[in-house]
């Protein structure tokens, strides 16, 4: 018979470690939310080989009394909570008290702490779990703690690690997302004695983001702000031209935590939806201030997922603020003809190498100005800093506010004048249609603008939203099918179906029971006949099964766009102008008539002042 054995604490650490510390990054993302949590405005991390010899955060917060240093590395200790009750109440970053004693399990940690009661500091050693080592320091006020070789009595852990380079860029990521979690926090991340990222902590967003990932994307974002039911969202959205390949730059964080929700995820590309192509996502930065209460997120160690309280409507009015905000806002994408010296290859990519090392002038000033004020080595004027520091922050910042004044561009000047979009009834008593191009576009000439209409993809939006109209009104003709189709279903598709069944029934479906589990499909939609076996039937009722959102079923949305494409007309066709009028006239009634069903743009512009550039009129 087997012996049940209780495990010493050194056992148990490592254990718990695998949980929170699964690679250096991990790490960094403890230590610097703990360093947010003590109040700092001011974070510098530093890593040698990918943060696996060596990893140094420091921060100018509250630091830890010199009697309770000891404490911070047991097992389950914090300073966040007091009881089971304040997880419903959580304000702090971390709560869980498992970071410091799972970090301290694997490496070799050293602490420098001070606070600002004290005239001195205390240095705390801990190897392996185990004290080595604790004495009174000078230090300045704050905590800064060096972990050394990660995983050095792990091997089998420390084998499974990446590269450092990989591993570094791992981290390099987690220091980008928290940047854009606490704009009010000046962050600094060196790499192998290199300054890799470095924000001045102005609470401006958009200039993180201009330095993150340059002026190609900073210049294409949308603030965002909306207040709904127990819940404020703040951010950045990203016109369509800016999509991505995957949901990489869906950022989203609750309460100033970065989190990853599929929930949040569906809600906001849902309201992209009419926006984007197939198989392309948004980029946004949103941050979500929700009554703590209605959020748990005390789910994984790691702290990255969240439960949010009353899921469905939480995801229906972030949909449609989203969707709301994006409809505001005209997004007919400008062509410039003007050829840009580019000295990064891949910007259209998104790669953000070449535009960290160089970063647009008004920001670097900035960096330069404030980095020469915050040397790391220099306790005197630290000690200047943390006294005056607000102050020195206030002047830097108005310093830099000369060369960071951004501009108001001609083009915004001329587009301020007219409160009519280009896409409008007023607007449209001014266009000068010029004619048809390749059988295929439109040339209208409207003020300063040249539009290009696609012929095919404005007519396949007009039938998809007549198509969707029917739908929504459930005004569906079934197509009797003889023999019936016979589903059989398992218990969890009986009862989705049950729910759904009027549903089923206004899209045209004609089902009977059938016996036991089997039911009989005698009808289908006149418009969706084709699809064999019940395979629509079962793409509809998949989708209800795994989702917990309300809306039209995706499946149908990508049939009736199907639909719309085969039945417009089509590239090399000729239209007379009465006919484009008339077309003109019905896009021109759509809520979003930028974009066909399938996410293509159904017009595009280009200005005056481009064409002119071309042919050398206008010479910058």
């Amino acid at each position: 018979m087997a012996r049940i054995n209780v495990l010493d604490h050194q056992t148990i650490d490592k254990i718990a470690a695998g949980e929170v510390v699964e690679r250096p990054s991990s790490v960094v993302k403890e230590l610097v939310e703990n360093a947010i949590d003590a109040g700092a405005d001011a974070v510098t991390v530093e890593i040698k080989d990918g943060g696996t010899t060596l990893i140094r955060v420091t921060d100018n917060g509250g630091g830890i009394e010199k009697s309770q240093v000891g404490n911070a590395f047991l097992r389950h200790a914090t300073s966040k909570i007091t009881s089971a009750d304040d997880l419903t109440r959580l304000v702090s970053l971390g709560f869980r008290g498992e970071a410091l004693a799972s970090i301290a399990a694997v490496a070799q940690v050293e602490m420098i702490t001070k606070i600002p009661e004290e005239l001195t500091g205390i240095r705390y050693v801990i190897e392996g779990g185990l004290e080595k080592d604790k004495e009174e320091v000078g230090a300045p006020q704050g905590t800064t703690i060096i972990v050394r070789n990660l995983f050095y009595n792990t091997p089998p852990r420390k084998k499974f690690l990446k590269q450092p380079q990989t591993e570094g860029s791992y981290v390099a990521d987690l220091m980008e997302h928290l940047a854009m979690s606490n704009p009010k926090v000046s962050f600094k991340f060196l790499l192998n004695g290199q300054t890799k990222f470095y924000t001045t902590g102005s609470n401006d967003l958009r200039e993180i983001v201009y330095r993150i990932y340059g002026k190609e994307i900073s210049t294409e974002l949308l603030d965002f702000q909306c207040d709904l039911e127990g819940m404020r969202v703040t951010g950045l959205l990203g016109k369509p031209v800016i999509n991505r390949a995957n949901r990489s730059y869906e950022i989203f964080y609750i309460n100033g935590r970065y989190i990853r929700s599929t929930l949040i995820s569906k809600a906001v590309e849902e309201g992209y939806r009419e926006y984007l192509m197939q198989h392309k996502f948004p980029f946004c930065i949103l941050h979500f201030q929700v009554d703590t209460e209605k959020v748990d997120v005390n789910v994984h160690p790691s702290k990255m997922e969240v439960r949010i309280a009353d899921g469905p409507l939480f995801y229906e009015d972030v949909k449609e603020a989203i969707h709301e905000a994006l409809h505001e806002v005209e997004m007919i994408p400008e062509v410039s003809l003007s050829e840009e010296k580019r000295k990064d290859k891949n910007a259209n990519a998104g790669s953000r190498k070449g535009q960290r090392e160089s970063a647009p002038e008004p920001f670097e000033r900035n960096r330069i100005a404030q980095s020469q004020v915050l040397p790391e080595k220099s306790p005197a004027i630290q000690a200047i800093y943390q006294k005056n520091g607000q102050a020195i922050r206030d002047q830097l910042l108005r310093q830099a506010s000369v060369y960071s004044a951004k501009p108001v561009s001609q083009k915004e000047e001329q587009m301020a004048l007219f409160d009519d979009r280009l896409l409008s009834a007023r607007a449209k008593e001014h266009y000068e249609i010029i004619g048809q191009l390749f059988e295929t576009y439109w040339l209208i000439a409207y003020q300063d603008k040249l539009l290009i209409v696609d012929q095919h993809a404005a007519h396949e939006k007009v039938k998809y939203e007549r198509l969707m109209k029917r739908f929504r009104e459930k005004n569906v003709v079934s197509q009797t099918l003889n023999p019936p189709i016979v589903v059989t279903f398992n218990n969890r598709e009986m009862e989705c179906y049950r729910n759904h069944a009027d549903d089923f029934a206004s899209l045209g479906f004609v089902i009977e029971e059938f016996g036991a589990n089997d039911y009989a499909i005698r009808g289908v939609p006149m418009d969706l006949y084709g699809y064999a076996e019940g395979e629509f039937f079962y793409e509809v009722l998949d989708e209800l099964v795994d989702e917990t959102v309300t809306g039209t079923p995706e499946s149908i949305r990508i049939r009736i766009a199907t639909m719309a494409c085969k039945a417009a007309v089509k590239g090399n066709m000729r239209l007379n102008r009465r006919e484009m009028e008339e077309l003109i006239d019905e896009l021109l009634t759509l809520d979003n008539p930028y974009h066909c069903p399938h996410g293509r743009p159904t017009i595009i512009s280009m200005s005056r002042q481009e064409i002119e550039k071309k042919f050398k009129r206008i010479v910058n």
